[in-house]
């Protein structure tokens, strides 16, 4: 007995060991030469391939000639009439997946397998045989794959559908053939096989909207019994009524009766599948979820974590779009709070969060306390972000969830968890005037023991923001101070800023700001002191830095228009001399590559036709080289260069693209040209353009490539005049015209004559967006008050009906060519309704700034508000213009 108890006590280290622990791939093949002994040792036999198993599942490779020897002896097992080792040797052979040379040995033996007496042989040599052969053996055994699917063994049958799912994505036009027999198959009682059979004619059917809609009519009427299959097939009834849903007017929603019929299904599986699909329905009413929230709603109360977690996620999902309805279940989830799966307990806390009403805050507050400290950061992020969006629906119950906050922030946790906090205290600070000064207090004991710099340095930059505006600013000089004395330089440097700024902005502070400035001087960081000293003498007035008190708020709260990176180029290119760096210099394009360019660099040199890695500004790139060309050295500064348009299909002969190089004035295309014929030399090389369809554009002059070798990129040029600081478009046509010499392979050399020949290329367009530039702002409601009402145009638009909001969003972005800011081109799922913020600067330099709300309707009909401030009216109606038209 005493054994017992002690094997017990050990499970957990037993539990740890592996029988296969330390064994190498060597002695594993020396081993495997059992497989040749005359008299075979069965159960010794399927430990070697236990292992070979075991070392190929870890990652081992095995090289062409071990692989070949332990496929060879492992085929002399066949003669064994052990079943478990037989059931070895068909998934050694499977992992080894043998050449067709040597597929060929076995062929015979599985063949013969799977028209044996023993289902175990013939179910595990059909799925061996559909995972090693070809598509000519395919055929030769086709009659007996069709026979096997329809057999009535249930584990050959399933054995044989499941290899038809995996042969379809290599040999389509054979399985597609055995439409009669699956179709036959998911008629049988045998549940797996109805399953395998249902996803395998979906599959085959899939690309055939109506054959995929008249399946689904088909079964709906009754005929499928196995759970799982009826799973599948409310997943495939759900697409049919997303499909016609953007044909139909709305209301009417076929298959809505069917989905609510499995609600009353015997199995948990269904009646959840089709509780979750209605809840997923595109502009799903408030009657038809009801039967649906009902359901979930015993669920909640199960027994089984697993039918607890499910229904509470999926509760979750809906209370983003009608919180309504899941007010309901509330008091089924408060009991959940206490589950001891703390994913369960998260789950129900956020739902709460997103479904209680106002009353019920400060009680629900209560519970959530005593359930923080219980779960790891992750969870709490979740409920931190939850607690925000309260904060904003209940705006008079900001004090609670504020001092909520305010003390999970002093306890322990990472820095992305309290990250999240600091940004959702911020967040209510900002939409909720009356949290601001008890906010911004808490922030400051916060960073008194703050460990993140990083955190430390956000909440000095923000309350320099909004401490001043607040009624006793002086109540926050003290903790700024601290930071200067108490902290590392980093958040010290962020210190004195923040000082300074409450110096521009508060008149009675200056004096007291001016004596702790001073007292910087003397800190031993060089950062620390040459900040001390430009705010000194900005602040001082003295004419040195600035001139006026607007100067010196512009100074220090105006936000900075420019890219890092573009920034950063351009000063380590800027060379010392007597002239200032000019920071209007600096691009303010923001440039992203395209993923599609990502992966064509790896099989064509990219030259100047794409933007080159690293920090380099692609836009100082372009201007150099333009400016270097005599014929366009007088056009100007370079406003924007576009990402490269591609003009030609991969893997054809000549690869070209196109970069539009917006000037004030005039228009340059850069044709980037790359030969890929080895036996080719190009030269000569020009584009002929048609400008028909673009009547303001009129060419001006032509910059042909001399010689195009192959392999090596080379640029020609088209310049065009347009009218000036106006953003004209059009579409333009392109012939690629050249002299075209044959090279000698064996000296590299061209004959001397050569052919005229051309090759047409692609259109592409000048397009609105191609005259604004990327531009971000680090806090877009301070730019947006900055900008005159005056120049505000407000307008509404219908988008007409769209797939989902995320695309009316993404379309309108890439109309316009705007930088999105704040992460506010994200789309929550489901979401009805949601408002985009854009910044950039059009051609002329005019920063122009744009909020996009957006709306979608039961039918999916999108409406958009437009409002637009600039700093030129006319700008603000050009952009209007452009959604217009």
């Amino acid at each position: 007995m005493a054994q017992y108890v002690k094997k017990d006590d050990d499970r957990d280290e037993e539990a740890e060991y592996s029988p296969f622990s330390g064994i190498e791939k060597g002695a594993v093949l020396q081993e495997a030469r059992v497989f040749n002994d005359p008299q075979l040792d069965s159960r010794r036999c399927s430990q070697v391939i236990t292992k070979l198993l075991y070392l190929l599942n870890q990652g081992d490779t095995f090289t062409k000639v071990e692989a070949t020897e332990v496929f060879f002896s492992v085929t002399k097992l066949f003669q064994s009439k052990d079943i478990g080792l037989r059931r070895m040797v068909y998934l050694i052979i499977k992992e080894l997946s043998p050449s067709a040379d040597e597929v060929i040995i076995v062929t015979s033996s599985l063949m013969k397998d799977m028209n044996s007496k023993t289902d175990v042989y013939r179910a595990n040599a059909i799925r061996v045989l559909c995972r090693i052969t070809d598509g000519t053996l395919l055929t030769q055994i086709e009659r007996y794959l069709k026979q096997a699917i329809v057999d009535k063994n249930p584990v050959v049958a399933s054995a044989a559908l499941v290899s038809g799912i995996h042969l379809l994505q290599t040999n389509p036009e054979i399985v597609k053939r055995w439409s009669n027999e699956v179709q036959e198959a998911v008629q049988s009682r045998a549940a797996l096989v109805q399953f395998h059979a249902l996803g395998l004619l979906h599959q085959i059917r899939q690309n055939d909207r109506l054959a995929v809609s008249k399946l689904v009519t088909s079964l709906t009427k009754g005929t499928v019994r196995s759970p799982l299959a009826q799973c599948l097939l409310i997943r495939y009834t759900s697409q049919v009524i997303r499909e016609s849903s953007m044909n139909s007017q709305p209301g009417d929603r076929p298959f809505y009766d069917y989905l609510e019929s499995c609600l009353r299904h015997k199995s948990e599986m269904v009646i959840f599948e089709a509780a979750r699909a209605i809840t997923e329905l595109s502009g799903v009413t408030s009657r038809e979820l009801t039967p649906a929230i009902t359901v979930l709603q015993l669920f909640l109360s199960s027994s089984k974590p697993v039918l607890r977690f499910a229904a509470v996620r999926t509760l979750n999902k809906v209370a983003m779009t009608q919180p309504m309805a899941v007010t309901t279940c509330n008091i089924d989830m408060e009991s959940l709070i206490s589950d001891q799966n703390r994913s369960i307990a998260t789950l129900a806390i956020t739902t709460l969060l997103k479904t209680g009403n106002e009353s019920g805050v400060d009680r629900l507050m209560k519970q959530i306390t005593n359930f923080m400290s219980d779960i790891a950061d992750e969870f709490k992020i979740v409920v931190v972000d939850a607690i925000r969006s309260l904060c904003l629906k209940f705006p008079l119950k900001f004090r609670t969830l504020m001092n909520f906050l305010s003390n999970i922030l002093r306890e322990e946790g990472g820095f992305e968890y309290k990250k999240a906090i600091v940004d959702s205290i911020v967040t209510i600070i900002r939409d909720i005037p009356d949290a601001k000064e008890g906010g911004l207090l808490h922030l400051c004991e916060f960073i008194e023991d703050c460990e993140f710099t990083y955190l430390s340095t956000q909440i000095l930059h923000f309350l320099g923001i909004e401490g001043p505006k607040t009624a006793d600013p002086s109540k926050f000089i003290r903790y700024i101070y601290n930071r200067v004395i108490l902290e590392n330089a980093t958040v010290r440097a962020s210190a004195v800023s923040t000082l300074a700024k409450f110096g521009a902005m508060v008149d009675s502070l200056k004096p007291r700001i001016f004596v702790l400035l001073r007292r910087c001087l003397y800190d031993n960081d060089d950062e620390v002191r040459d900040r001390a000293t430009l705010y000194l003498n900005t602040l001082g007035g003295d004419g040195s830095v600035v001139e006026t008190d607007k100067d010196v708020k512009e100074f220090l709260f105006g936000s900075l228009d420019l890219p890092l990176v573009n920034l950063e180029t351009s000063l380590k290119n800027y060379e010392p001399s007597d002239e200032p760096f000019d920071i209007n210099s600096v691009s303010r394009e923001v440039k992203s590559q395209p993923f599609a360019e990502k992966k064509a660099q790896a099989k064509k040199p990219t030259g100047l036709g794409a933007p080159p890695a690293g920090p380099t500004s692609t836009v100082d790139t372009y201007e150099k080289l333009l400016l270097s060309i005599p014929e366009f050295s007088s056009f100007g500064q370079l406003f924007k260069s576009s990402a490269p348009v591609e003009l030609t299909e991969a893997e054809t002969e000549y690869a070209v693209n196109v970069v539009k190089h917006i000037f004030d004035k005039y228009v340059v295309f850069q044709y980037n040209c790359t030969n890929t014929i080895p036996e080719q030399l190009l030269e000569n090389v020009t584009i002929v353009v048609d400008a028909s369809e673009a009547e303001e554009f009129e060419e001006l002059a032509t910059k042909p490539l001399k010689s195009l070798p192959y392999d090596t990129p080379g640029q020609t040029f088209v310049a065009f005049e347009k009218p000036e600081g106006v953003p004209s478009i059009g579409k333009f046509s392109n012939v690629l015209r050249f002299i075209v010499k044959e090279v000698d392979p064996s000296t590299g050399e061209a004959e001397e004559d050569g052919v005229e020949d051309e090759y047409q290329l692609e259109e592409f367009e000048v397009v609105a967006s191609d005259y604004m530039l990327k531009v971000g702002v680090s806090n877009f409601r301070n730019a947006w008050e900055s900008l005159s009402p005056d120049f505000e145009r407000v307008d509404e638009y219908g988008l007409g009906p769209r797939e989902s909001l995320k695309e009316a969003v993404n379309t309108v972005i890439n109309l316009l060519g705007m930088q999105p800011c704040e992460g506010t081109e994200v789309v929550a799922a489901n979401s009805r309704s949601h408002t985009c913020l854009l910044s950039g600067v059009y051609i002329g330099n005019v920063k122009v700034l744009v909020r996009l709300s957006f709306g979608v309707d039961g039918a999916k009909e999108v409406a958009m508000k437009l409002a637009v401030r600039s700093e030129d009216e006319l700008v603000s109606d050009a952009i209007h213009e452009l959604v217009a038209n």
